[in-house]
């Protein structure tokens, strides 16, 4: 059963379980990229143990270890973000949102450096069974964080032109990116670990 909540003059659909429709959708869309991604990394796990790779001496673990912490850290600033969106703070709001674009823009740079540094050292996707999995994985992560760039590119452009403001029907739009962001993150983190440092 589900009522109608009014905020704002606008209409709401609530669920029975009082999650916002637009929340619940995004949990569900991410609970299938997490199933996506475990059968990314399930694969790339088969390659690796077909094709055994020491990361040691393929994959840079300092720079990645570093692109790492310009992920968390963007964490932190769209958690900062939507606290400055509920305290109405819309020149702070704007100034954390411009700085998760910033680090998300620079881990993918960085990404993208690490991928010219392989391909020029002869480590493709035809070269291993290793290559193969590590673009393949690492590759739909930075395709996700291109996705989320552009997502809060045009978030930042409505807030400059108005359109996203700090009231509180905003509030959950940033809240819906914020999920996907952190779920990036968190992803991340497992690809870190496993490709990188086991």
């Amino acid at each position: 059963m589900s009522q109608t909540v009014i905020v704002h003059d606008e209409p709401r659909v609530a669920t029975t379980t009082g999650i916002d429709n637009r929340k619940l959708g995004m949990w569900l869309y991410l609970a299938t990229e997490v199933m996506l991604f475990s059968a990314l990394i399930g694969g790339f796990l088969t390659m690796r143990t077909r094709a055994p790779a020491d990361a040691n001496h393929v994959l840079n673990i300092p720079i990645t270890a570093f692109n790492t912490f310009v992920l968390i850290v963007s964490s932190t600033a769209v958690v900062m973000a939507l606290s400055a969106i509920e305290d109405g703070d819309r020149k702070r709001m704007l100034r954390w949102m411009v700085a998760t674009f910033v680090l998300g823009a620079t881990f993918l740079g960085i990404q993208i450096n690490e991928y010219r540094i392989l391909i020029g050292e002869k480590h493709l996707t035809t070269s291993s069974l290793f290559g193969s999995g590590f673009f393949t994985v690492t590759g739909f992560h930075g395709f996700h964080v291109f996705v989320g760039v552009c997502w809060l590119g045009v978030i930042i452009v409505q807030t400059l032109r108005n359109r996203f403001t700090t009231n509180e029907r905003d509030h959950m739009r940033f809240e819906i990116f914020g999920l996907y962001w952190h779920f990036v993150d968190v992803v991340w983190i497992v690809l870190f670990t496993i490709i990188y440092l086991i």
